[in-house]
Order: C-alpha cells, then sequence, then structure tokens
C-alpha cells in the first residue's frame, strides 16, 4: 500500500512536470490594425487616391465633351438628314461604350495596383508577427480582428505593440 501511495504521488507529479513543461503559450493581434496602421499601407492609400482622381479627372472629362455632343447632335437633329441623325446616334453608342469601358479599366487598375501592392506589405506584417512569436516562444498566435472568429482573448498576450515595435512604427 505504500509503495502504491509512492507511485502515484511520483504519477502525479511526472504528469505535473510534463504538463507544466508542455504549457503552450498563446498571443493575439489585430491583424487589421497592423495593416491599417503600418507606414506602406498609409503610402498605397495616398498612392491609390491619386490613382482614382487621375482616372476620375479622365473619365469627367470624357463624359463633359460626350455631354456637350449629344446636346449639339440634339439641337441639330432637326435640321439634318435622317442619315446623319443615325450616324450620330451610333456615335453616340460608341461614345457611351467608351465611357463604360473607361470606368471598367480604371477599376480593374485600381483593383491590381491594390493587389500588387497589399501582397508585400502582408507579408511583411507576416515575418514580424512570426519573429515576435518565435522570441517571445508563442506557439500560437490568434488573430483578433473583428469577425476573424476569435471571441475569448483575456488569458493571451497581445503582441501588438511587439509587432509593431519590430515593424519599426
Amino acid at each position: 500500500m505504500k509503495y502504491f501511495k509512492k507511485l502515484i504521488l511520483a504519477a502525479f507529479f511526472t504528469i505535473g512536470l510534463v504538463v507544466s513543461a508542455n504549457a503552450q503559450k498563446f498571443a493575439h493581434i489585430d491583424t487589421e490594425k497592423l495593416l491599417r496602421e503600418m507606414p506602406e499601407t498609409k503610402a498605397l492609400q495616398t498612392e491609390l487616391e491619386k490613382l482614382r482622381k487621375t482616372h476620375a479627372d479622365d473619365i469627367n472629362g470624357m463624359v463633359k465633351k460626350f455631354e456637350a455632343k449629344v446636346k449639339k447632335y440634339e439641337a441639330e437633329g432637326k435640321s439634318q438628314t435622317q442619315e446623319v441623325n443615325q450616324k450620330r446616334a451610333i456615335e453616340v453608342q460608341q461614345d457611351r461604350k467608351k465611357i463604360a469601358e473607361a470606368e471598367q479599366i480604371a477599376s480593374q487598375d485600381m483593383q491590381k495596383k491594390y493587389q500588387e501592392k497589399t501582397i508585400p506589405i502582408i507579408k511583411k506584417a507576416e515575418e514580424a508577427i512570426k519573429k515576435v512569436a518565435a522570441e517571445k516562444g508563442f506557439i500560437y498566435v490568434f488573430d483578433a480582428s473583428p469577425g476573424k472568429g476569435l471571441l475569448v482573448y483575456d488569458k493571451g498576450e497581445d503582441i501588438y505593440n511587439a509587432v509593431k515595435a519590430k515593424l519599426g512604427f
């Protein structure tokens, strides 16, 4: 019986050591906030705003020319032949199509630029998160951004400031 008690006591002690040795550290970070505050993201937003304005100016110029042409054609419509008016109607339809295509190209250009510039920013943030996790011995780092599925994160450490410092901002 004494031997059995010692065996059970030794088993509990061993299990306690194994559990504490295998204790896993958890951390969390709001990646959306981190990405939003990175200087590269702010520079990208400025660049995209300039590109959007350039596209908008170009399209607005096309629209103004189109509207002027339509007014002119409407004013001259009664004094022109049916054949000329039909050609003008086709020309107006083609101009509408060009404007729609320009809007579509502008949208695609903005999306392409965003994706092209966002990927390196995300990779940089991920690398910094991995480095901080390794330095601090975290096995799991959860994304605490709203809507990412992490609901409770009271016990884990928030590594936002450490990652921010690692990125140098």
